[in-house]
């Protein structure tokens, strides 16, 4: 509650400060820090029977195909940071009027879930619980033959546990469920979880809770697509090392021509799987049994786990074979003493330089098509030894089955088509995908034969202004540019080869494109440094509206700009926008508008004149009515 005010007093404070700026130049220090967590979630043990609920893009390419044509997509940007925090999120609206929520993108999980108001024990998450009281549009799921009921046969419920041992249960209900305002889906009703128990990871992480998009009755995707508002095809792209954030698609897009795609059984396991065959490093392919990557699930797509788990002998196999490849470097401790990380030291700083050092890893499916993993694709940074990297492929145990995390996709588009039967890879730059999507994308129109239900509710929600609305709705204080002043506590020389880098972090934290942000100055004074920020709107905008002025600025003040270690801690140290430059009719617009005042009153004083003369010349003579009067038409309806 405390948080929440504390919120709420620096939002009001910001927004003051900026119309007192408009008007006076002033500026404001704000100052804070809030530390990041890194909790991790895995498969889940129960998994849900069919009937039960007890368990950088080419500018010239479009992502539409002509399924999407007929269908909408659900265009979601991600959040957080796959190591950091140990998933990607995304933001769900649920009710009328609407409450947001941040949730963990999970292919693994067939249940979306939050913690409900009723909750006996939720741990302290980003957002508030869901209240279904508040919600108009609310309507608890009742118990029939087809789901597991409470102990009074009232409502149904769902009970969730996880490999690492952390559960969540409550009741399901339906709702008015938004995607945001980047979709052109609409909103639509769906059931979900409400929350009354959570422990382990689900009770201490940071995020609400989790985006179900496995297969099962309850999924959100096998929701939307049984009611024929989308296509059977979702898509999720991974920021890459240092970057984090990325963007989701519920829908079917059009391929590129160059993905690389491998066959997915839906009946040979319900998670989604991949046939992974071989898999080689530098060129070599690692002596393997030709089944040893189909044990139990097969091999298993989860985004919802951070990094690759192998079988025994396939990981000894991989470990080797990495090792003597990478000889020239030095092989180190890791950071955790707990846990026996193979780490090297000495490959440099610089993500996009560490193919130098490390080799390829080429992952080749039944058809012969090879996925080619990158090193930030199964190698993390070492959070105590700069310039260092740990091995971020691990043995699953006893557990044959192969289980492929979030590391593994970083800067990949994978395009899960459960209607072909296949999940398709294509590496790209997945913090420009978000943007190439919402300027090069147009929506597309409801397909012809599908209805949204209570369509009354679901055509208003209550979302949020989205932050890369750079135009300043009528009324509302328009900016031309924010100045900003910010410390680290590097010097400039360890900075300088990475200031570009620097730019499209923070154009990507703050929701902006990296064409408007802008490095004024840089300085250094012994181990820190200063720079000066500017950020201008968009290409095709005129000014930056006061809402996205107060949302970048609350950001930085709050730490909540995610910048990787290599740039170690930033501190936004003063502010100050700028109002626009007025042209000199808008600066004498009101010696414009006295001018014509009286002009028009001394028009009127003649024109009144004129018509009393002429009233008196009138009266002179014999008025005569007009034969026939003209029926006024009535206004057309709009």
């Amino acid at each position: 509650m405390a948080r929440a005010f504390t919120h709420l007093v620096l939002i009001t404070f910001i927004t003051l400060s900026l119309f007192l700026q408009l008007i006076a130049g002033d500026s404001a220090l704000l100052r804070n820090r809030y530390p990041g967590a890194r909790p991790a979630m895995v498969l889940p043990l129960y998994l849900s029977s069919p009937n039960s609920t007890s368990s950088a893009l080419d500018p010239r390419r479009q992502l539409y195909g002509s399924e999407s044509k007929r269908h909408p997509n659900a265009r979601m940007r991600l959040h957080d940071d796959l190591l950091l925090n140990g998933y990607y999120t995304t933001r769900l609206w649920i009710g009328t009027p609407a409450q947001m929520f941040a949730l963990i993108v999970d292919t693994g999980s067939t249940v979306t879930y939050v913690p409900c108001s009723s909750c006996e024990q939720c741990g302290r998450h980003q957002d508030p619980k869901f209240q279904p009281d508040s919600s108009s549009t609310y309507e608890p799921v009742k118990c029939t033959i087809d789901c597991n009921c409470d102990g009074d046969r009232i409502q149904c419920v769902y009970e969730r546990q996880y490999a690492e041992m952390s559960t969540s249960s409550g009741v399901l209900g339906e709702d008015i469920i938004s995607f945001g305002n980047q979709s052109d889906l609409p909103p639509q009703r769906a059931v979900f979880g409400c929350e009354n128990v959570e422990t382990g990871d689900l009770y201490s992480q940071h995020a609400d809770g989790i985006m179900g998009l496995g297969r099962g009755d309850l999924s959100i995707m096998d929701q939307l697509v049984d009611k024929n508002v989308i296509s059977d095809s979702f898509s999720l792209c991974y920021g890459g090392m240092d970057v984090g954030g990325g963007a989701m698609v519920l829908g079917g897009i059009s391929p590129p021509s160059d993905m690389v795609f491998g066959y997915s059984d839906p009946v040979r396991s319900p998670y989604y799987n991949i046939d992974l065959k071989e898999i080689h490093v530098a060129g070599k392919q690692l002596p393997l049994n030709a089944n040893i990557f189909d044990g139990k699930h097969g091999t298993v797509l989860d985004s919802g786990t951070t990094y690759a788990y192998l079988p025994e002998a396939a990981f000894l196999a991989f470990k080797d074979t990495i090792l003597k490849e990478l000889q020239s470097l030095k092989q180190i401790s890791g950071p955790d003493p707990n846990y026996n990380d193979i780490c090297f030291s000495g490959a440099g700083i610089v993500a996009s330089q560490l193919s130098k050092s490390f080799p390829v890893v080429d992952m080749v499916f039944g058809n012969g098509d090879k996925y080619s993993l990158a090193p930030e694709n199964y190698m993390f940074r070492h959070s105590k030894v700069r310039g260092a990297y740990c091995l971020g492929i691990f043995q699953n145990g006893k557990d044959p089955t192969t289980l492929l995390g979030g590391i593994v996709v970083r800067n990949t588009l994978v395009m899960y088509d459960r209607e072909q039967e296949k999940i398709g890879f294509w590496k790209t730059n997945c913090a420009e995908l978000w943007e190439r999507l919402q300027d090069s994308l147009a929506p597309s129109p409801l397909p012809p034969n599908s209805e949204v239900s209570n369509p009354t509710e679901a055509s208003e929600p209550s979302v949020a202004p989205s932050l890369s609305q750079n135009n300043a709705p009528p009324g509302e204080l328009k900016i031309a540019q924010i100045t900003m002043l910010i410390s680290f506590n590097i010097t400039y020389v360890d900075i300088k080869p990475h200031i570009t880098e620097l730019a499209g972090l923070f154009a990507h934290e703050l929701n902006v494109n990296t064409s408007q942000v802008h490095l004024l100055n840089f300085t250094s004074s012994g181990n820190d440094s200063l720079s000066k920020w500017a950020i201008t709107p968009k290409s095709d905008a005129h000014y930056i509206s006061n809402t996205t002025a107060t949302n970048i600025i609350s950001r930085l003040a709050e730490h909540r700009v995610q910048l990787p270690d290599t740039y170690g801690n930033y501190e936004l140290i003063d502010w100050s926008v700028e109002h626009p430059s007025k042209n000199w009719w808008q600066q004498y617009f009101w010696v414009l508008g006295l001018a014509f005042l009286i002009a028009l009153l001394i028009g009127l004083s003649i024109l009144g004149t004129f018509l009393i003369w002429r009233k008196r010349q009138q009266n002179l003579h014999t008025y005569k009515p007009v034969d026939a009067a003209v029926t006024e038409q009535e206004l057309q309806p709009l």
